[in-house]
């Protein structure tokens, strides 16, 4: 049944891995560093990276059970919750893993949205000048957007997405890189601003509360940076049996953790060695740069064409699980299980009524839900904080205790109690400040009527 995907290698779950994590929060982190500061700023990016690391290759381990070379293959996070946990975690899992999935999607059409405003924003700054008004609304470019969606969500099966991952990940280097370029351009032409060991200063404009809840959301931007569990047992699924899928989905979260750790870096320290206090919430969208204005623009391209490939990369796992429910339910059931070969010009494909139907409801309501709060750094920060914990750390470290037969009580046991409380209490706290963005903005502008 599965022969079709074992036939990728190290090198092809890098890519994905890239794919999915050098996304729409890697142009937030110059702003998330001007909250936290030099110290804290890297300090936690490098310990949230050491933690991913550590954490995924729990996750690579669980992919059989119960033995991580021999045993029975999980084919997705909630079988391997399931067969380590049992049946109330998988639960739990489910709703965490399926709906974090979901409110990406929303993200990614927030992200794109805002850089084809922003392309649009820099020409009318390139013709009218700086001080002209360049205020465009996103809804039209969110509804273009949810379109070619809804066309590429009809690729029946994750494997047939290899190419659509490889020009994400090649588009993704280059928004970051022509965004960290701008950066490197401001600070050796002079015009870098003031930094600081300990982030944005209280004063009038930022009081201390302000300060402590952007403080949190920043961390939320982070963590959703670092974050693939979602799609890390589909990426499993096409690797090769021989050498064991556990060993090189290893090498591959070391390769691309290590990547996407100096990518991060590079992009948010040199942003906010350029801007200080007055960093941007996107550095390519929120203008702190206008010229040279066919590179900012450039740069936008890149994301809007590495969103329209990440959204698949992350939905599909998705569709694949609504759809495999409905067939386990409904098995003899036309509507839910025939293709039906069609051919239109040049092109011969396979329609499902089911799929058709219902891929396109689900992009409609995502689409919907980003015209309605189209708050970039905030919603991120959200989604970043309810799946870092218990995606990243809480089941990887339980299946981890319950494979490896951890004592209860014991040294290795309490340590990895106290890992998973510690980063607990970090999803709470940035969830906490993601909401009071969110809500602040709500306030501020109407539903459906922002404009960027």
């Amino acid at each position: 049944m599965f022969g079709w995907l074992l036939a990728g290698n190290v090198v092809t779950a890098t890519t994905h891995i890239i794919t999915v994590v050098v996304g729409a929060g890697v142009l937030a982190l110059a702003w998330a560093m001007a909250q936290l500061g030099w110290i804290a700023g890297i300090g936690v990016m490098i310990t949230f990276s050491f933690i991913s690391i550590y954490t995924y290759n729990l996750i690579a381990d669980c992919y059989r059970y119960p033995d991580p070379v021999t045993g029975k293959r999980n084919y997705t996070y909630m079988q391997a919750v399931n067969s380590y946990l049992g049946g109330t975690m998988h639960v739990y899992c489910g709703l965490v893993q399926y709906g974090k999935l979901a409110g990406i999607t929303v993200g990614y059409t927030i992200t794109c949205s805002t850089s084809l405003v922003a392309i649009k924003k820099v020409i009318c700054f390139h013709k009218r000048g700086h001080e002209a008004y360049c205020k465009f609304s996103n809804n039209p470019y969110m509804i273009g957007f949810g379109i070619v969606q809804i066309l590429l969500s009809q690729i029946p099966n994750f494997h047939k997405l290899t190419l659509i991952s490889t020009i994400a990940a090649i588009t993704s280097f280059g928004y970051a890189l022509i965004g960290s370029a701008l950066s490197l351009a401001v600070l050796v032409s002079g015009k870098g601003r003031e930094t600081s060991l300990f982030g944005n200063k209280v004063g009038p404009e930022l009081s201390e509360t302000d300060k402590i809840w952007r403080v949190f959301s920043a961390m939320g931007n982070i963590a959703l940076a670092c974050s693939y569990s979602t799609v890390v047992y589909d990426i499993m699924d096409t690797l090769k049996s021989h050498p064991p899928e556990s060993k090189q989905m290893k090498k591959a979260n070391v390769l691309g953790i290590t990547t996407m750790t100096i990518l991060f870096l590079l992009c948010a320290g040199l942003g906010y060695a350029a801007f200080g206090d007055h960093t941007p919430g996107n550095i390519l969208t929120g203008f702190g740069f206008y010229e040279p204005f066919w590179l900012v623009a450039l740069g936008n391209v890149c994301i809007i064409i590495h969103m329209v490939g990440a959204y698949q990369v992350m939905a599909q796992p998705l569709f694949r699980i609504v759809e495999m429910g409905a067939n386990i339910v409904w098995p003899h059931s036309a509507f839910i299980n025939k293709e039906y070969p069609t051919k239109m010009a040049f092109l011969t494909f396979n329609i499902n009524w089911f799929r058709l139907i219902w891929r396109t409801i689900f992009v409609v309501v995502a689409t919907t839900i980003a015209m309605a709060m189209p708050f970039f750094n905030e919603f991120l920060a959200f989604l970043g904080a309810i799946g870092f914990w218990p995606l990243i750390v809480f089941f990887p470290i339980q299946m981890h205790i319950a494979q490896k037969h951890i004592q209860r009580l014991s040294l290795k046991w309490c340590v990895l109690q106290l890992l998973s409380f510690v980063c607990f209490l970090v999803s709470v706290a940035a969830a906490v400040g993601a909401i009071r963005g969110i809500s602040k903005n709500i306030n501020k502008y109407k539903l459906f009527m922002y404009k960027q």
